[in-house]
């Protein structure tokens, strides 16, 4: 059987197979290893909950604003579609006049959304 430059074996994902395996290996072997040769001595101050060096206080189960959640997922969001806008840039000259009015529409829909969001008062705080 002749092989095209556009079919492949599975013979040809050998490579990768053996890279994944010997890294899984390596992983098993140094967590088995570390745990194995590793001191164990137990004590109630190393057993202590500490969040950045300061001992814990109150309950983790305390309920925290939902505005932190909106702020951050607004971020995701402005920032993935801001990513965009680096492609367009580095291929402006090539897009022409229908790239130009393209990444225009774009830009528009941003905005209005980022004006609705400021309308709605989500990134206040008080």
């Amino acid at each position: 059987m002749e092989t095209t430059v556009n079919q492949y074996l599975p013979s040809d994902y050998l490579p990768i197979l053996i890279q994944f395996a010997a890294a899984l290996g390596f992983v098993i072997f140094a967590l088995v290893l570390t745990h194995l040769l590793g001191p164990k001595r137990q004590s109630a101050v190393k057993g202590a909950a500490w969040e950045s060096g300061i001992e814990s206080v109150g309950d983790a189960r305390t309920p925290i604003s939902y505005k932190y959640f909106m702020t951050a997922i607004l971020f995701v969001l402005f920032d993935v579609e801001i990513i965009f806008l680096y492609p367009w840039a580095v291929n402006f000259r090539e897009f022409g006049l229908e790239g130009f009015l393209q990444m225009i529409v774009f830009m528009t829909l941003l905005l209005a959304g980022f004006f609705y969001v400021l309308k709605k008062g989500i990134l206040k705080w008080e």
